[in-house]
């Protein structure tokens, strides 16, 4: 067993140390805001923070994150948090939204870091977020309406 801390809550999971976490949070615990996008750690669609750091669940061992605090979409209820949430929603940022979860996580590990980021502070840290919509320029003015608001 395998003990995990995920939005806050411990968990315990019964998975090889080596199963990539996208997995042990889809399909053995239910988080599936969490996406399967390529498998390889490059589009984006399954990233989470792990201990306020934006990181890709597909290619993370479940067995390396014993104590690491583990936040999901679900759990992302920070002031970060709602004030992305809310600036996505007012900016009608999502088409498919398929990527939107990694997106969004993405963007609260870069104001955890950078309360006031320039388009190029934003696009160094969103970079290998993919969007098949290419709603990049919404998902920029986003960060900055979020970011406005936080401070």
């Amino acid at each position: 067993m395998i003990s995990l801390i995920i939005n806050g809550e411990h968990h315990k999971v019964d998975a090889e140390p080596d199963t990539p976490l996208l997995w042990v949070l889809r399909d053995q615990l239910g988080f599936d805001s969490t996406k399967f996008g390529c498998g390889e750690g490059m589009c984006g669609a399954c990233t989470v923070l792990i201990d306020g750091e934006a990181m890709r669940s597909c290619t993370l061992p479940v067995g390396e994150l014993a104590g690491r605090g583990i936040t999901t979409l679900q759990g992302l209820e920070t002031a970060i948090g709602k004030a992305l949430l809310a600036a996505w929603i007012e900016l009608d940022v999502p088409q498919c939204g398929y990527c939107q979860p990694g997106q969004i996580l993405s963007a609260a590990a870069l104001l955890h870091r950078t309360a006031k980021p320039s388009d190029a502070e934003i696009d160094a840290a969103m970079d290998g977020n993919l969007c098949r919509c290419g709603t990049y320029n919404r998902i920029r003015a986003a960060i900055h309406l979020a970011a406005g608001r936080i401070s």
